[in-house]
């Protein structure tokens, strides 16, 4: 087999050709500055309802736990930003397109897939916004970041409106350094924009707050104390948007994350007349299916209720 340097060089230019705009890597070890941040977040109840934060904590702080042997983790980046000049309903762009989650594995799959011929067999785990892995703290690890203040990861040429996802292997590969620091500075203007002060200290947010969480993973009714908060039905950009550092954010090149049913031109009168049978079939290969018809038209009594 090549050497560590070999084989980075060429997952790099692999990665680029299947898709994606950063790759970085980072050797498998314990995240032992993260395990207290998480701790300390978990015993705060920030997570609010997301049980699945509290299990299998030790293998978000361990990848050995996942790939037996671990020795490199690879987290790739890909662009989802396009403007948004949406009025009345907004959705995150992250969920204009199809679903991200199907989009990225099948670039994952065929990475793997050219390794594998590269290499021979090996272990390894591929993660998309799924299963216990913590993504930022691995990009922040192999260079490709720092964690801004309102918890994303910032990449310092083209901002945060970026999917990451990750691949634990067993192969021994040369990392990348982090970033001597962070660059957000003295600058606060996530914390300040938040409408409902999610972002209680810098890079800690209460999810209990946040608008993505209230109008995605909350499950059930809205809870008569959650936040007033305008015109999100899914998601929120608003920290994003605010952020300096996404000036230098860049049209996306995939044809898959273009708006769905232009849904980013929808009026409040055409999200109020979406029945359940139209939300299945409009929404079939989207992220908003995640919310189902009924958390839509929760968010949407919500948003409501907000402007009177």
């Amino acid at each position: 087999m090549s050497t560590p340097e070999e084989r980075s060089r060429w997952i790099k230019s692999l990665a680029a050709n299947s898709g994606f705009e950063f790759c970085g890597i980072s050797p498998a070890g314990f995240l032992s500055e993260e395990a207290p941040r998480l701790e300390k977040w978990l015993s705060n109840s920030f997570h609010g309802e997301m049980a699945y934060m509290e299990r299998n904590l030790d293998k978000r702080l361990d990848p050995s736990l996942l790939v037996p042997g671990a020795k490199s983790v690879i987290t790739l980046m890909k662009n989802y930003y396009q403007p948004s000049h949406q009025s009345e309903i907004k959705s995150s762009r992250y969920a204009f397109g199809l679903d991200y989650h199907e989009v990225i594995k099948e670039k994952m799959r065929c990475m793997l897939s050219a390794m594998q011929q590269e290499w021979g067999q090996f272990e390894h785990r591929s993660f998309v916004d799924s299963a216990p892995v913590l993504e930022r703290a691995w990009a922040r690890n192999s260079g490709l970041g720092w964690i801004g203040k309102n918890s994303m990861l910032i990449h310092p040429k083209v901002g945060s409106n970026y999917f990451l996802a990750v691949i634990i292997l067993d192969v021994e590969l040369r990392t990348d350094q982090p970033l001597a620091k962070d660059y957000c500075g003295s600058c606060q203007r996530c914390i300040d924009a938040c409408p409902t002060d999610a972002i209680v200290s810098p890079k800690v947010v209460d999810a209990r707050k946040c608008i993505s969480y209230l109008s995605i993973e909350l499950k059930g009714e809205m809870p008569t104390d959650a936040p007033a908060y305008d015109s999100w039905v899914f998601g929120c950009d608003i920290c994003n948007d605010v952020c300096p550092w996404n000036r230098f954010a860049k049209q996306h090149n995939e044809e898959a994350f273009h708006p769905l049913n232009d849904i980013n031109q929808w009026s409040k009168a055409d999200w109020e007349a979406l029945t359940e049978e139209s939300f299945k079939i409009l929404f079939k290969h989207s992220p908003i299916n995640r919310s189902k018809w009924n958390g839509l038209q929760r968010n949407l009594r919500h948003i409501l209720h907000s402007k009177d």
